[in-house]
């Protein structure tokens, strides 16, 4: 899911068989390569841009900045929470979901744990996907499976048409008024459709 896509069609780039299939919800594509990807950035991400080539490091640094209010609130137990400051990017129907207590809870326990340890690895995350990317889509030879929301904010359609496009076995769905986080009320139907030989993602 989101960030978590690109890791796993790196991991399908390994020599061998042992990768059979492959599943991205709302997942991350290269922005340098998909139209109007970069001009979405917020001021901070944009700042960072010019460092990608010259200095990665910095430009983790850069980009981790623009995390540390995020982690300012997971680190606040009383407070209102991460999601409060993603209102703005959330979809209705993200806000919707996040708005059931149960599903807030593990969206805030999640947001915890990444932060846990600094907005380091944020920022080198960002460096990964913002940046060139260094595996080529092209060398996924398993199936991969793509599911994308219409409303998606943070990962918009446009990213699963250009992973379609690249990956020489994809099947793209794009669920109409769905936002981010699509796997919390289809995550039953996803995990099917990836153990059900031959099928198409619905």
């Amino acid at each position: 899911m989101s960030g978590g896509g690109p890791g796993a069609l790196a991991a399908a780039t390994v020599p061998g068989s042992r990768v059979s299939r492959v599943g991205v919800v709302s997942g991350a594509a290269p922005f340098q390569h998909v139209p109007g990807a970069l001009d979405s950035l917020d001021d901070n991400d944009r700042a960072a841009l010019p460092l990608l080539a010259s200095d990665p490091a910095a430009a983790a640094a850069g980009f981790a900045a623009g995390f540390e209010p995020l982690a300012g609130l997971a680190r606040d137990p009383d407070g209102p929470g991460v999601a409060s400051a993603l209102a703005g990017l959330l979809s209705p129907r993200d806000g919707e979901l996040l708005a059931e207590r149960h599903r807030a809870a593990a969206f805030e326990e999640t947001m915890r744990e990444a932060l846990r340890q600094g907005t380091s690895g944020a920022g080198w995350d960002n460096v990964s996907w913002i940046g060139e990317w260094d595996i080529d889509p092209s060398a996924v030879r398993c199936p991969v499976l793509l599911w994308y929301g219409s409303d998606d904010r943070l990962a918009p359609p446009e990213f699963g048409r250009y992973l379609a496009q690249h990956l020489p076995q994809a099947q793209l769905a794009i669920r109409d008024g769905e936002g981010h986080m699509g796997l919390f009320e289809h995550l039953g139907e996803i995990l099917g459709e990836l153990t059900r030989p031959g099928s198409a993602p619905g």
